[in-house]
């Protein structure tokens, strides 16, 4: 599904998965990970997701960081390894994850348009800090925000709000772009004209017609072909 995005003035990014290969920290430590790398990186993730769910369900916030790192040490004793060294390094890798290589040309095409452009993220300060830097696109964005303003993870619609409140933009007017279906569900809900990021093909989600995203697509490459600020 690809249609045009009308009347936007601001595009909002979700990080992690849609800017940023989570794989990365996983990869570059396969030698020592072994054969099954690409498995204990899934789970990692998987384990990252849930604990953030059930952290907002439970009201116990803790921030992306610390939630990483336990998901990280799920991983290791699910696959019995037991290496203070190697979480080490792969807790140090996820603060300079790749970036797309899609991301940065992206960007910059949204902004000579005058489109503004900013990161809503799980992620704590530190950790997009440090990704937006190592990635080389910290002047392509006009904010970066962290559920840490408001002390519990997407989708709450707190988390959302921020967008609308710091960009000075209308819900209606932001397009949001995420990898996670989750996120690009919740997203539609509360108001965003959204754009799912389907880098991996994977099945809609069933949770109704007022949760489906506007568009699809398989990279940002196509996001500024989709977008209509009225230039």
């Amino acid at each position: 599904m690809v249609q045009k995005l009308e009347n936007i003035e601001a595009c909002v990014f979700d990080a992690y998965g849609t800017l940023f290969d989570v794989a990365a920290s996983s990869r570059h430590c396969a030698a020592d990970i072994g054969d099954n790398w690409l498995n204990f990186s899934a789970l990692w993730r998987k384990k990252q997701l849930e604990y953030t769910w059930l952290r907002s369900m439970m009201g116990r916030y803790h921030d992306f960081w610390h939630v990483t790192g336990e998901a990280l040490d799920f991983t290791m004793d699910t696959f019995n390894m037991k290496d203070p060294a190697l979480r080490a390094r792969l807790m140090e890798l996820y603060l300079k994850l790749d970036a797309y290589p899609e991301v940065k040309r992206m960007l910059e095409n949204l902004k000579d348009r005058g489109i503004k452009t900013a990161i809503l993220s799980n992620g704590s300060r530190t950790m997009l800090t440090s990704a937006v830097r190592q990635a080389g696109i910290y002047d392509s964005l006009d904010a970066v925000l962290s559920v840490d303003d408001v002390g519990i993870f997407k989708i709450d619609p707190r988390v959302y709000q921020m967008a609308v409140d710091q960009m000075g933009v209308k819900a209606e007017n932001i397009a949001f772009q995420s990898a996670n279906s989750w996120d690009a569900a919740g997203a539609t809900v509360f108001g965003f004209q959204v754009v799912w990021v389907n880098r991996f093909g994977q099945k809609p989600e069933k949770l109704g017609q007022d949760a489906i995203p506007q568009c699809e697509i398989k990279s940002l490459h196509k996001l500024p072909e989709l977008i209509d600020n009225g230039l």
